[in-house]
């Protein structure tokens, strides 16, 4: 793959420095957070885990897992940090692999000609040599990062997205995810019925989707950001500062597919949680009449609801029975009621 061998040399010309930096960037500055991380995803395993790191930067994290022992492709947007992370590679062996890309770029929706560090997964790892594992096998490397601060929700509707259709990334099995994410983002992602403002569509996708760890919680005063001139410096924003990063785990479940909901009608069960949380303090009788032509009545005596039940009463995995009931009925030709919609939207 000539494309990818020869935008990971671009961070030797010094371009590029203004151009890439538009976008604001948290990194691990801290060694104590590095081998606290190593600590947690590696414990005392020896053998040569392979990671994808999500824009190193100055690379101490990547540098304590070559320490461990472990194999690291950095996935760096930035060209200016690339010299500096090729020569941490010197002494490892073979173990670190430098790349000029956005992990959390690839693939984007609107295509057209692609210039790095955008690119996508299949380019990426075909350049790695990574083949497709079966969903049910898992997948041979585990991805690790930070989520961008301007546009974490954004970047999180993609990754589900990409993760009930099977494609980007999870085209090639069950990517495990390890990221820090701001911690008001956890509260709502891990928010059930028992947690009813922050309970919402993104919530129970996720728990539909994955099996969700909180690892570990750091303050925001352990990352540094790259400033305008160049440097590393700690975060000054208020708001910032009383925050705290949770460091999640996200494996997507071995039997997500082995049901009725499938990479082909993920999107109507998109569009069934879309409509639902839109009123979410409604009976979801309410909503049922307008989702679906099947009897709202039998519905809910079919997932053993009564009828005043509420959207917001709702476990992630009653809505899986929910959609589940009404795609597997046979009382009616059409099962669900709902105009084009843009799989896009975000909840």
């Amino acid at each position: 793959m000539e494309f990818v061998e020869d935008v990971t040399t671009l961070g030797n010309t010094g371009t590029g420095l203004r151009g890439c930096r538009s976008e604001t960037k948290r990194y691990i500055t801290s060694p104590r957070v590095a081998e606290t991380l190593v600590r947690i995803l590696r414990g005392k395993r020896k053998s040569c885990q392979l990671f994808l790191e999500c824009n190193p930067g100055p690379g101490i994290l990547t540098r304590a897992l070559l320490e461990s022992g472990a194999k690291v492709v950095a996935l760096e947007s930035d060209e200016t940090f690339i010299p500096h992370l090729k020569s941490l590679g010197k002494k490892v062996n073979g173990r670190l692999e430098v790349v000029y890309c956005d992990f959390f770029k690839l693939d984007p929706r609107s295509r057209g000609i692609l210039t790095p560090p955008v690119m996508t997964s299949d380019m990426l790892f075909q350049y790695l040599g990574i083949e497709a594992q079966p969903w049910s096998k898992g997948a041979p490397l585990k991805a690790i990062g930070i989520l961008p601060p301007k546009n974490e929700r954004s970047a999180l509707w993609k990754l589900l997205h990409d993760l009930y259709s099977c494609t980007s990334i999870y085209k090639y099995g069950r990517l495990e995810l390890n990221l820090f994410i701001t911690e008001k983002e956890c509260r709502k992602i891990m928010a059930n019925p028992q947690n009813p403002g922050l309970y919402q569509a993104l919530s129970v996708l996720c728990q539909i989707a994955c099996g969700i760890k909180l690892l570990h919680t750091e303050s925001c005063l352990s990352f540094g950001t790259y400033t305008a001139n160049g440097q590393l410096a700690k975060q000054k924003h208020r708001e910032s500062l009383e925050q705290n990063l949770c460091f999640i785990q996200l494996t997507p479940h071995r039997n997500l597919f082995t049901g009725t909901l499938t990479p082909f009608n993920y999107d109507v069960f998109f569009h069934m949680l879309r409509q639902c949380f839109m009123k979410r303090n409604a009976k979801l009788i309410d909503h049922l009449h307008s989702l679906s032509p099947i009897d709202a009545m039998h519905i809910l005596k079919q997932i053993k609801k009564n009828k005043d039940v509420k959207v917001i009463d709702m476990y992630p995995e009653d809505f899986q029975h929910l959609f589940e009931t009404i795609e597997c009925s046979k009382d009616d030709n059409y099962k669900w009621l709902y105009d084009d919609f843009m799989e896009d939207v975000i909840i």
